[in-house]
């Protein structure tokens, strides 16, 4: 009688225990990303006030977060995966990571060529990346695209960021795409023998150097243009939108989906569902200043003022698929 009572208590301890752990993941979202925490708070917590359901954010390199979800298995608790770069979750779909989603939200409000194409994960911003160069040393009928860059003329009056971040390597990825390997490798190897100087390690210091004469132009995401234009004394930087006449602006992503071993997947799709929504939009447009996935959104001031562009409508996932062939084609042209 004793082993009988005995053996019932274990099992009422270990159903209150999950039941508790259950409601844990009802009420509760965990959002592992490499994002910055202070560029998704004031979203999750206008979604707390509206739903109730606690989103925590934990941040850190996107690899190593892979990782993490890798080792966590099924024991992860991680509901959605968010980065940026569209390479960056093709990674993550090739590993494993991602659960289809089915949302008639989703689908209707995230263009096609925004997504991934099984509707594993999906863009919740754009990001353009184009020509920037100083209005103290060329106009705006010098320049005309990504390409053109390669032209002797602009030997020692081009800087770049570095091909080891990923936003270089999608970019170099959508000309393999349209273009095929071999005239994307001279075009790239164009760009590396007009180098003013060493690469550099990010977008800001990069514009700093186009500003300061260093160089004269440069490729990078408008975003960081957008914030430098904050201060006045960067007010001889420029912004072209490249190869308008053909194939048009380069747009990455930054974007989410669920992780295949959520507990708790149906509120992970409503904060997807959200981050779609007009209001979040908004707030991508205006305080991220980039630019939004979905139409008449307001965007921020700064980037109104340049005016609309065409846009390559690549799918994102191809930038993904091609990124071995990017860093390939990068080291073999000394593309540091």
């Amino acid at each position: 009688m004793k082993r009988i009572f005995l053996v019932l208590c274990v099992f009422l301890l270990i159903s209150c225990s999950s039941e508790n752990k259950n409601v844990r993941f009802n009420n509760e979202l965990n959002i592992y990303t490499s994002r910055q925490p202070q560029l998704l708070e004031p979203i999750v917590e206008k979604f707390y006030a509206d739903t109730g359901i606690k989103v925590n954010l934990l941040s850190g390199n996107a690899q190593e977060l892979m990782e993490r979800i890798d080792i966590e298995g099924d024991d992860s608790e991680a509901d959605i995966f968010m980065t940026v770069d569209a390479g960056v979750l093709w990674q993550a779909n090739e590993r494993g990571i991602f659960s289809p989603i089915e949302s008639d939200i989703l689908t209707k409000n995230i263009p096609s060529y925004l997504k991934d194409p099984d509707n594993n994960w999906f863009g919740f911003s754009k990001r353009a990346r184009t020509i920037v160069y100083s209005s103290d040393e060329f106009s705006e009928n010098d320049f005309s695209t990504y390409e053109d860059l390669a032209d002797p003329k602009w030997k020692g009056r081009l800087c770049l960021r570095t091909s080891k971040k990923v936003y270089n390597r999608s970019l170099i990825a959508s000309m393999i795409d349209s273009y095929g390997y071999d005239k994307a490798k001279k075009v790239v190897s164009g760009w590396v023998s007009n180098l003013t100087t060493e690469v550099f390690s990010n977008d800001t210091n990069v514009l700093k150097a186009v500003s300061s004469g260093q160089c004269g132009v440069t490729i990078v995401n408008t975003y960081y243009l957008a914030r430098l234009l904050d201060d006045p004394k960067y007010n001889n930087l420029k912004i072209f939108w490249a190869n308008q006449k053909d194939r048009g602006v380069h747009v990455n992503i930054s974007g989410a989906g669920v992780v295949k071993s959520s507990k708790n997947k149906g509120n992970a799709i409503m904060l997807l569902e959200y981050l779609a929504s007009e209001e979040s939009q908004n707030f991508y447009a205006s305080a991220n200043r980039e630019y939004p996935v979905i139409s008449n959104v307001l965007l921020d001031d700064t980037i109104r003022g340049w005016g609309e562009f065409n846009e390559d409508n690549i799918n994102v996932a191809k930038l993904g698929e091609l990124q071995k062939e990017a860093v390939f084609l990068a080291q073999e042209v000394g593309y540091k």
